[in-house]
């Protein structure tokens, strides 16, 4: 009888000590309700806008970004727009000459068009940086805006092209820089104005203040016309620097190189006041007054994005 009694003590135990392992929490399984953690993170998504954190997306590369760096005479902006996020800046500057030199307004633009659609020409390095109209009353008395335009839009006037090369005042923008700077200057057999003195103009101004706040790498303006590729120096001799970017943007593009701009006087200058400053700065002055020659431009801009990517 004895044993019976210790054989069912033995069973009741057995089973108590089953019931109170299934009780316990590391043994019992939960039902994870995967809708309320949806929920949450839209909810978080809703009141902080960002992406829930399980999506992993790579940054876009800040293109396009633009800057007004200043106004004109007549109250127009002078925009800049930048392209990439290093920290060695290439800068182009078109329209120096407004609607005179119209192609040069063109083909800056082409340049914010191929770096919009290739950004990975960019090096990480890098940036660039395109000021496509520097004198936007200029173009606006040749083209009557400063929107985009094409060849078609651009009148057959001489008179009126012409009256495009200068700005408000009538001031002649790259006579208006501090290398040389005169109140006449020269334009081919003309006189011109070069301001009441260096930096007289509100668009002068407005890249000189670009230039000294963001210190470009190097500086590339388009002129036309002439077909070449000139260097800056301000009686400081050719810089190392600024005589082996011509020779890269030359070779590459195909355009003779020149070591000065010497087909008559030049006061004024804006690239030379950029080599005043130590800054590389080169003129790429096109064959003629209507064509933009992108191929050969394009094969100089990545001759420079490569050197200076390195």
């Amino acid at each position: 009888m004895k044993k019976l009694i210790v054989v069912l003590v033995v069973i009741v135990l057995i089973f108590v000590s089953i019931y109170f392992i299934n009780q316990s929490p590391v043994n019992k399984t939960y039902q994870i309700d995967t809708t309320q953690d949806q929920d949450i993170t839209t909810d978080t998504t809703k009141r902080t806008g960002e992406q829930p954190v399980a999506v992993t997306k790579e940054p876009e590369p800040d293109n396009g970004g633009q800057l007004v760096i200043g106004k004109s005479v007549e109250g127009r902006d002078i925009t800049a727009y930048t392209y990439g996020r290093g920290g060695t800046e290439l800068l182009f500057i078109g329209g120096i000459h407004g609607g005179y030199e119209w192609n040069t307004v063109i083909i800056a633009y082409q340049l914010m068009d191929y770096l919009q659609a290739n950004s990975k020409v960019i090096p990480d390095k890098m940036k660039v940086t395109v000021i496509p109209v520097l004198n936007p009353d200029g173009l606006n008395k040749t083209i009557s805006t400063t929107s985009r335009f094409t060849a078609a839009d651009v009148p057959t006037s001489q008179d009126k092209q012409v009256a495009g090369r200068f700005n408000a005042n009538n001031v002649d923008l790259n006579r208006n820089f501090d290398c040389d700077w005169q109140a006449e200057g020269k334009w081919q057999n003309k006189t011109v104005s070069g301001g009441s003195q260096a930096f007289s103009e509100p668009e002068s101004q407005a890249l000189r203040n670009y230039v000294e706040t963001n210190k470009p790498t190097a500086v590339i303006t388009w002129y036309s016309a002439a077909g070449g590729v000139f260097a800056s120096s301000c009686h400081n001799g050719v810089s190392p620097e600024t005589e082996k970017i011509t020779k890269v943007y030359a070779t590459a593009s195909g355009y003779p190189a020149h070591e000065s701009f010497n087909f008559y006087e030049i006061t004024g200058d804006m690239v030379n006041w950029l080599a005043k400053n130590n800054i590389p700065a080169i003129s790429v002055l096109l064959t003629n007054h209507t064509d933009i020659e992108w191929t050969k431009n394009q094969a100089g801009v990545d001759a420079l994005l490569k050197y200076y990517g390195k």
